[in-house]
């Protein structure tokens, strides 16, 4: 068992909708800027960061936990065993789904903690 986390890079910029100060109909969520006279399509800094590619992480980093530990989704204490195997190549930790009950999680949580597997949403 090896407890490699990665480092994580840099932090990417909140990616909002242009205007969306302005008008209480606009919602913050992404939409490419196509005004003529939009500042932010003419990439003036200050107006707020576009969408590019270079903005994505590197393969390894991509769907890791800020902790920099890999997430396995857990519904039973059978899923633990995934959890398990993931865990040679990189630290894991698991994730209880929010559709189980309180018995179910209770059983979880004492076999993640005989396995030494981190809960990263314990009751």
């Amino acid at each position: 068992m090896k407890d490699v986390r990665i480092k994580m890079t840099k932090k990417k910029p909140k990616f909002e909708r242009y205007g969306w100060w302005k008008k209480k109909k606009l919602s913050k969520s992404w939409r490419r800027p196509r005004g003529l006279d939009n500042k932010m399509r003419e990439h003036i800094a200050a107006k707020g960061a576009m969408v590019k590619a270079g903005y994505r992480k590197k393969k390894e980093e991509r769907g890791l936990h800020p902790s920099g530990v890999r997430e396995v989704l857990v519904f039973n204490t059978n899923d633990l065993a995934k959890a398990v195997v993931a865990r040679e190549e990189i630290a894991v930790a698991a994730r209880i789904a929010s559709g189980v009950g309180r018995r179910k999680r209770e059983q979880i949580e004492e076999e993640a903690a005989a396995l030494g597997i981190k809960v990263l949403n314990p009751k």
